[in-house]
């Protein structure tokens, strides 16, 4: 069943210009529209599709809403209106409460009544899932594990014990949280695993995504502060604390007992050294190294934006000479 889109403007805050009684259901971009979708323009390289698309209606700044062929709905921040309406189309994947026949559960768990456990999944000795929490396929739920309220564990999904999950959180599937942190001291040429005897504690809206590993702390817990999103294939290592409301993009690496702020974003493939502190409101861009403290907010970058190769060869040849060239400099200012 559609929504009018009157009744998404009531609901969102939105002014509507145009035909409110527009049925909506489902989401589409600009250029590749489709009847009975909802559009939204926020990236200025999209206006050109804008009198062309064939969505039904669409998301526009009010700059933008001049002269439009369709409806729409104008919000200050159209990305953030268009995040807000396409929930509303998000499915619910028809989950219902119980356990599924082939699910373990270990008879001291605690499960609320509503929580629905799928096929293959464990859990373990003394873990307490709350209220419409959904357990996927195959997932793994720990000894001693806690899981708050409405959060979904995705298909495969591991949570060693004793880990802290707060509540509306979303695993994805592969990830494993609270895995052995890679601790090891060298012992007469061989190496000592050293006992990861912490654990993890994750806040509430927290995002992991799939196949993404969180460790458990050496001796103090690992810690995900409240609204933190993590995208795929990220690794985070133990003793890691990282601040609310920080957006972490796939293939991050962070290192141990590394502590980041609040609000933060690091982009794809950004590299952390571990025992260093990145404080709030800090922007790490893709492929950054960070290897050493950030104490002011702002936005960071390392590594080389992409050339051709021979602009790029010429680029290295330079920075190879540069040695000479302060060798030759240091001579002509002491006048040898």
């Amino acid at each position: 069943m559609g929504i009018r889109l009157n009744e998404l403007a009531r609901r969102h805050e939105l002014r509507l210009v145009g035909d409110g009684s527009v049925e909506i259901d489902g989401v589409c971009t600009l250029a590749n529209g489709r009847g009975g979708a909802i559009s939204f323009l926020a990236n200025p390289q999209y206006r050109r599709y804008l009198d062309e698309t064939r969505a039904a209606a669409v998301i526009v700044a009010e700059a933008d809403a001049q002269g439009l062929a369709i409806p729409a709905l104008i919000a200050v921040d159209p990305y953030l209106a268009y995040a807000r309406v396409a929930a509303e189309f998000v499915p619910d994947g028809g989950v219902t409460a119980g356990v599924a026949p082939g699910a373990a559960i270990d008879a001291s768990a605690v499960l609320a009544d509503d929580v629905a456990v799928a096929a293959g999944a464990s859990i373990g000795a003394g873990a307490r899932i709350g209220s419409g929490a959904r357990i996927g396929p195959n997932a793994v739920i720990g000894s001693g594990c806690v899981i708050g309220d409405d959060t979904m564990i995705g298909a495969n999904a591991t949570l060693e014990q004793g880990v802290t999950l707060g509540a509306r959180c979303t695993v994805h599937p592969g990830a494993v949280i609270g895995s052995r942190g890679f601790g090891l001291a060298m012992d007469s040429g061989r190496w000592i695993e050293v006992p990861q005897l912490g654990s993890v504690v994750i806040g509430n809206d927290v995002e992991i995504g799939a196949n993404t590993t969180i460790d458990r702390g050496a001796v103090e817990d690992t810690v995900i502060g409240d609204g933190v999103k993590i995208d795929n294939q990220v690794q985070i290592a133990h003793n890691v604390t990282i601040g609310a409301h920080t957006a972490i993009a796939a293939k991050v690496g962070i290192a141990g007992s590394t502590s980041i702020g609040a609000y933060c974003m690091l982009g794809g493939a950004v590299g952390v050294a571990g025992h260093i502190e990145i404080t709030d409101k800090v922007i790490i861009t893709g492929m950054t190294l960070v290897s050493r403290s950030i104490k002011e907010p702002g936005t960071y970058s390392s590594g080389w934006p992409v050339t051709t190769n021979g602009e790029w060869r010429k680029q290295v040849a330079r920075l190879r000479r540069l040695g000479k060239l302060e060798d030759r400099v240091r001579q002509l200012e002491s006048g040898e």
